[in-house]
């Protein structure tokens, strides 16, 4: 395949794995096959070696190692992570973006793979922490608190080899930090920036522009778009360590046994066609949603409408409202501040009742697909404040969204007055 000129993300999400599609079916088949027979040619029989099995281009022999669905999905993500990458550059690249059965097992993935002495992370998602609890146990790493200063980190022995994670927006609020601050902050020390994009795929937001190392993503979220699949990706920096880094995560993904399944994969390259569209609408939508509570929180627009949110509204996070912050956020995020916001409410009964007077928004826990969602945080999150509601905009008509967060203002001031009894 040969492009004219540089071609589009939006493009490429149909066409970058054309190149190593040898069907005539337009639609990509789905393999579920485990195990693959190897050439009936004696002559072409080549024992296994290293990890050379697990190559994109390696011939398939077991699914664990690889299979042609989870190829086509990494092929297809590569240009989307690379973003104005050549085509030449593609091939390669692709080795570099690694799947795995979900975001968490490619998060112990990393760990395991570079054996740091220390982590830097602040909040975020509380998997994270807990698989950073595993290692704790097991070899003594130590959690080092991502916003604490130079002078703290420097006593901790944060050093050379040591990991700095950024969540970037944050789980579960939809609040952005500066990659490249902390890429600074990480490499003057000899330290590796790994970024969880997953509130910001690609798109929206592109991490090794501002000096990232790795990055991570829940592919669950926005790469699955339709809460049907559970998902993990790791990629790393373009040139000799980033290829060796993803050479490492390939070969011991096999030992890890987290590869994702071929149905996974498939349905992955089925989501990734239309990933620029649904997250671009989910984007602005968000946008208009979070612009609107928060006018309302401030006295403006529709007078009954600021009324009614400011009766049961106590504040809103969203990268959007960082405006203190545009310097440098509307450069990282050019096109969009992401599907997910946070609205605290005024008391914690009213925020376990608006879940429920909604129409459009299911009360459920993950973000990222199609529909939108509401989660009262405390469900799956002990460490949030009670008061706490994570939204997951979705792609239906943001008006729609707006009128149905009304309606249940106005039905949840009830409901609650009823819980205090």
């Amino acid at each position: 395949m040969t492009f004219a000129r540089r071609t589009e993300r939006s493009t490429l999400a149909i066409h970058a794995d054309d190149r190593i599609n040898t069907h005539t079916d337009v639609a990509p088949p789905l393999h579920v096959s485990t195990t693959f027979r190897y050439t009936s040619d004696p002559s072409e029989l080549i024992p296994v070696s290293d990890d050379s099995a697990t190559s994109l281009t390696a011939p398939l022999i077991y699914s664990r190692l690889s299979n042609s669905n989870i190829n086509r999905l990494e092929t297809i993500l590569a240009p989307l992570i690379y973003p104005g990458t050549s085509e030449e550059e593609l091939g390669e690249l692709s080795n570099q973006v690694v799947s795995y059965s979900s975001g968490l097992s490619a998060f112990h993935a990393l760990i395991v793979a570079l054996v740091p002495k220390r982590v830097a992370i602040g909040g975020g998602y509380h998997g994270c922490h807990g698989v950073l609890e595993i290692h704790k146990k097991m070899h003594g790493l130590q959690m080092i608190d991502l916003h604490a200063s130079d002078e703290e980190w420097d006593k901790a022995g944060f050093g050379k080899g040591d990991i700095v994670h950024v969540e970037t927006p944050l789980n579960p609020t939809g609040e952005a930090f500066s990659i490249q601050h902390f890429a600074e902050r990480a490499h003057k020390r000899g330290a590796f920036l790994s970024v969880d994009a997953t509130f910001g795929p690609p798109g929206l937001q592109d991490p090794f522009l501002w000096g990232a190392d790795m990055v991570m993503h829940s592919g669950t979220k926005y790469i699955g778009g339709h809460s049907d699949m559970l998902c993990g990706v790791l990629a790393t920096r373009k040139g000799e360590w980033g290829a060796g880094l993803a050479k490492t995560l390939r070969s011991e993904r096999v030992c890890l046994g987290a590869v994702l399944g071929g149905l996974e994969g498939w349905l992955g390259v089925r989501s990734l066609r239309t990933m620029g569209l649904r997250v671009g609408r989910q984007s602005e939508s968000a946008d208009r949603i979070v612009g609107w509570l928060n006018d309302c929180l401030e006295g403006k627009g529709e007078e009954h409408e600021a009324k009614l949110v400011q009766q049961v509204l106590h504040g809103i996070k969203h990268a959007s409202l960082q405006k203190e912050d545009m310097h440098w956020l509307k450069k990282q995020m050019p096109n969009g501040f992401g599907p997910v916001f946070s609205v605290t409410m005024k008391s914690s009964n009213l925020a376990r009742a608006l879940p429920s007077c909604l129409s459009l928004f299911h009360h459920a826990t993950s973000l990222g697909g199609v529909e939108s969602l509401i989660e009262w945080r405390r469900m799956s999150d002990d460490t949030v404040d009670e008061r706490l509601l994570r939204v997951s905009v979705g792609i239906e008509d943001w008006r729609d969204l707006k009128s149905d967060l009304l309606n249940g203002f106005k039905k949840v001031v009830e409901v609650a007055a009823k819980l205090e009894q």
